[in-house]
């Protein structure tokens, strides 16, 4: 459970206009502020996730993103800039995110989720947003989360298609009932326009909020799959797989 962390005068002024959303109010804000958010990637979907979270103020993000800066970074990973070319992402999404928000703490790790510190990284963590695009990775984090009972905003994209779920290990379908095996297509280079990965990195890091803060409806148990090619958003309810090697072990909580 995320601990409520007193606001300021200050947080009261920067977060003035989100705090009169019904439902989450003061108590919503004073959440975001006690929370730590992992951002795995800090490319064209976790840019805009760490961007937007940082924005609404959440009190700590680890974003961990191995390796430099190039030239076809920059047509989506936001938090990219031309003058970092060369330098590692982690510190330039650092120094983005601190030049937005300077009243939160921003943490950069310059790896990317491994077996060496996924453990580690998801412990210091209230919520988990999957914005990697290697399964392998993926499903580390799924694992991971599902241990150690942790929920993970799950968001991806290919092309012009993009999908996002919510995980609540017991409660909801986690990556691998979703996906036993990575799919034969995928590959760690394919066509991304950034206002795809932006569309639904905006709606993930929504994802994130309303589960920090305790208000709106999430994506447990349902998957929103975008066409921005025909502009068409569905929602499918999915379901949990017993013999899911992952989570399949998990007792769902009684319902009422």
């Amino acid at each position: 459970m995320v601990q409520q962390t007193a606001l300021t005068d200050i947080d009261r002024a920067r977060y003035e206009w989100q705090v009169w959303t019904p439902g989450f109010g003061e108590e919503g804000q004073a959440k975001l502020k006690g929370a730590t958010v992992l951002v795995s990637r800090c490319g064209g979907l976790g840019s805009p996730v760490a961007y937007e979270l940082a924005a609404a103020g959440v009190g700590h993000l680890i974003i961990a993103h191995g390796g430099n800066v190039k030239p076809s970074d920059l047509n989506r990973q936001l938090l990219m800039t031309n003058d970092w070319l060369g330098r590692p992402r982690s510190e330039s999404a650092e120094r983005r995110l601190r030049d937005l928000n300077p009243y939160i703490e921003v943490e950069g790790i310059n790896s990317n989720i491994s077996e060496d510190n996924v453990a580690e990284l998801v412990g210091r963590a209230d919520l988990v947003v999957d914005a990697a695009p290697l399964f392998e990775e993926r499903f580390l984090m799924n694992r991971e989360v599902v241990r150690q009972g942790k929920v993970m905003v799950e968001a991806a994209m290919y092309d012009t298609d993009a999908s996002l779920t919510t995980i609540v290990p017991g409660l909801s379908p986690c990556l691998a009932c979703l996906f036993p095996e990575p799919p034969p297509a995928w590959k760690r280079e394919f066509p991304v326009f950034g206002a795809v990965s932006g569309t639904i990195a905006c709606v993930a890091a929504m994802e994130a909020i309303k589960t920090l803060a305790g208000f709106g409806q999430t994506l447990v148990g349902q998957m929103l799959v975008a066409d921005l090619r025909d502009v068409e958003f569905r929602k499918m309810k999915v379901l949990r797989r017993p013999d899911c090697p992952v989570c399949g072990h998990l007792e769902s909580p009684a319902q009422d």
